[in-house]
């Protein structure tokens, strides 16, 4: 791969995993934590995240194929998690049983869904298995790509630092409007995901 290719490669998953477009995901699914809590949550999702990118870097076709699970089946799952998500945060389901049971452990959303579907979603894995897994793809090919996954992730986390100012920044109203806002957003994109599965499934028109 030359140059240009690389930059190619990083545009195409900058745009898929959309840093600029998690920021404010990240403030509203960690509203109310510390800007140390919020820097481990946002770390540790980084991390899970590029270890699952670059799990489906290497094995990514095999992993589906030997299990029986198809793009648009993974595709269809991960909206269905995402949608649920959404659903908590416009209705603040998370805030309402965090009143009802006191004990109950702060909720960390690192896993999910901010590594996967989000950082790592099947769109991400989708790049990295065509990026990857191109035919005449060499090994330092495939090491290249896996730099420049890792350069978009650090892009991510950057991000995330600037979240607890930009939460002081809005207030607590402004967050709470934002979050009502991005759970909308996030139901959208759940939806999107669906029929982007569907119609891989050949169950829908284009």
């Amino acid at each position: 791969m030359v140059l240009a290719e690389y930059i190619t490669a990083f545009v195409t998953l900058f745009v898929v995993v959309d840093p600029i477009g998690l920021a404010p995901l990240f403030i509203a699914l960690t509203q109310g934590q510390s800007a140390r809590a919020r820097i481990k949550v946002g770390l540790r999702a980084t991390l899970i995240a590029a270890g699952l990118l670059t799990l489906f870097g290497l094995f990514g076709d095999k992993i589906l194929l030997g299990i029986g699970i198809s793009m648009p089946a993974f595709r269809i799952a991960g909206g269905v998690l995402l949608f649920l998500t959404a659903l908590d945060m416009l209705f603040e389901r998370r805030t309402q049983r965090r009143e009802g049971q006191q004990a109950e452990p702060a909720h960390d959303p690192s896993v999910f869904p901010l590594a996967t579907p989000l950082i790592a979603g099947p769109g991400a894995m989708a790049t990295m298995i065509l990026l990857a897994g191109a035919p005449d793809a060499t090994a330092t090919d495939i090491l290249g790509v896996h730099l420049v996954m890792l350069a978009v992730l650090a892009c991510v986390f950057a991000l995330f630092l600037v979240a607890t100012p930009l939460e002081r920044l809005l207030g607590r109203t402004g967050t709470m409007v934002v979050t009502r806002l991005l759970g909308m957003l996030l139901a959208a994109l759940a939806i999107q995901f669906i029929l982007d599965g569907l119609k891989g499934a050949g169950l829908m028109g284009g």
